[in-house]
């Protein structure tokens, strides 16, 4: 039975509604390698485990300012910049590197690949390990030597490698890349649909399993968390000669598309869907979310509130200020808008709780980092009421500062945060949608980031080479790096493919690379001529005829 904390409470209309903590007492400390500053030719081999370093220092719960009990504050400067050195690139493998029937595709492209990137510096790859691939037919049998295979192959040129448990599904059945969940479980959703989120339509996501049923023993007899901790515990047992050495970081998949929120938008329309300003579904219509809701309201002496999420959005597509719910001094901001928003938003930070405790658990002392991932969703960050962002479960409005509580979260566990759209333009984004800013929402991530002094990944949200994007991102990685207080800041490239080793993307994602590491050099790059073209195409003629990506 679901039932609410005494803790997530409400006040009347008369007073403020305190904040809440949804908190787990166990905190564990994590290790994480540190990083050499420089780089191996592929002919480089380990010869022992690297040297680990406790992140104990820092710990914000020792300082007199507590940031976690202090209110969610708005924050808009960030301090100065400070200096360390450069910060390594990682590139993301193909998303179907690892095919349906458990075959590496394309194996003598990715081995060409691999030896391109770290010929020119590429600090590693970013290898997405799908549970709907490693445990497909039965629960509790795995099957990862593609995957060793891989990882082995980076080993082999020196580079590193950053493991994505992915327990999430990847496209639509139809979608020249689709990896659904396992065949079992989605047995398992057949006979029970209300295992997936389900919005007040009906309609239901079967991208990742709800974190309605957490702890419950749905996926015979094994809870989810269950299953995701036994997926992560047999990977640690299986690579355990790589991990610290040749694996240096794990990303733990908390939702759709591997990031902690819920499906409010279908994955594959996250791409686009900004240009048509989509407001996204509020994702707690399945028996569990609602019993859950039912409870906390029941607690708070409110049943009518526990009926279901809001109302007042009667059309995905309309314009925000055209309902009830998400318009400029709409109910959002009423008392009841305040308890579902909260409770909302606790029930996804206790999910991301529960794997943080169970991957630090799994993998401390290994030598490996681990990470988490947000959303980007930017397409209605300069409204009142972020609408796209309260439906995904951050409750991140222009007076409440929703990513506060997650990196505080973070930071508790030793998690490092993972976040998208690095490359964006607010320029460019405001042509087509006005209330876009994704400079803004990456801005304010990185303001929680450096608040509780963690590492930040960052990562394109699209492949794209012209020198505007890539300066971009060279921007705002020392704007968060570039310090004496060590912020460490590393970029995930998503993807390799075709068009990455084109001659002229090719020639400007080397320059990238090498700005990126070199610590002397706080200028992005400039367009680049003919000379430096040939300069640094570093085979592309050559790369342009072997890598047949598509």
């Amino acid at each position: 039975m679901l039932v609410c904390s005494s803790a997530m409470a409400i006040a009347s209309p008369s007073q403020s509604p305190p904040q809440s903590h949804l908190r787990l007492s166990l905190a564990l400390p994590i290790h994480r390698r540190r990083r050499a500053a420089v780089f191996r030719p592929p002919s480089w081999r380990l010869s022992a485990r690297p040297r680990l370093s406790a992140s104990s220092h820092l710990n914000p719960f020792n300082t007199p300012n507590n940031p976690s009990e202090t209110p969610y504050e708005l924050q808009h400067e960030l301090p100065p910049p400070p200096r360390r050195s450069g910060s390594p690139v990682y590139v993301a493998l193909p998303v179907d590197a690892v095919s349906g029937s458990g075959e590496i595709k394309r194996r003598k492209a990715m081995v060409y690949s691999m030896r391109a990137l770290a010929t020119v510096g590429v600090e590693g790859v970013v290898m997405e390990v799908w549970w709907g691939l490693v445990e497909r037919e039965r629960p509790l049998e795995y099957e990862w030597r593609e995957y060793l295979e891989i990882v082995a192959l980076a080993r082999s040129f020196g580079l590193k490698v950053r493991a994505v448990m992915a327990f999430h599904q990847r496209g639509v059945q139809g979608d020249r890349v689709w990896i659904p969940l396992p065949q079992w479980v989605r047995q398992e959703m057949d006979d029970e649909p209300d295992l997936a989120y389900s919005d007040r339509f009906g309609r239901r996501s079967t991208e990742y399993v709800s974190l309605g049923c957490d702890i419950l023993p749905v996926l015979k007899g094994r809870s989810p968390i269950q299953a995701y901790s036994d997926f992560m515990r047999n990977f640690r047992d299986t690579f355990k000669d790589f991990l610290g050495v040749t694996i240096t970081g794990i990303q733990v998949g908390m939702g759709p598309a591997g990031e902690l929120r819920y499906p409010s938008c279908p994955s594959q329309k996250l791409t686009w869907s900004w240009r048509f300003r989509e407001l996204g579904e509020f994702q707690c219509y399945d028996k569990y979310m609602l019993a859950s809701l039912n409870a906390c309201a029941r607690e708070m002496g409110m049943r009518e509130w526990g009926n279901g999420g809001p109302l007042g959005a009667w059309n995905l597509m309309q314009n925000h200020e055209e309902t009830e719910f998400f318009r400029s001094g709409g109910s959002w901001n009423t008392p009841y808008g305040r308890f579902f928003l909260e409770w909302y938003s606790e029930m996804l930070l206790l999910h991301g709780e529960r794997l943080c405790m169970e991957a630090v658990t799994i993998f401390q002392g290994s030598g490996v980092g681990i990470s988490a991932k947000l959303a980007g969703l930017h397409w209605h960050y300069g409204t009142e009421s972020h609408p796209c962002e309260l439906t995904a479960g951050y409750y991140n409005t222009s007076i409440r500062d929703g990513y506060l509580p997650i990196a505080c979260m973070f930071r508790r566990y030793g998690i490092n945060m993972c976040c998208a759209c690095l490359e964006m333009l607010d320029e460019e984004e405001k042509r087509t949608n006005p209330l876009s800013s994704p400079e803004g929402l990456l801005r304010q991530i990185m303001l929680a980031a450096n608040k509780f002094r963690l590492p930040l990944e960052g990562e394109n949200s699209a492949a794209r080479f012209n020198d505007e994007s890539l300066n971009q991102v060279l921007k705002m990685s020392k704007f968060y790096s570039g310090g004496h207080d060590g912020l460490l800041f590393s970029f995930n490239f998503m993807r390799m493919g075709q068009s990455l080793f084109d001659f002229h993307n090719w020639a400007r994602f080397t320059q990238f690379v090498r700005q990126m590491q070199d610590d002397n050099n706080l200028a992005a790059t400039r367009d680049f001529g003919r000379a430096e073209l040939r300069a640094f195409s570093c085979g592309a003629e050559k790369v342009g005829s072997m890598y047949v990506y598509t």
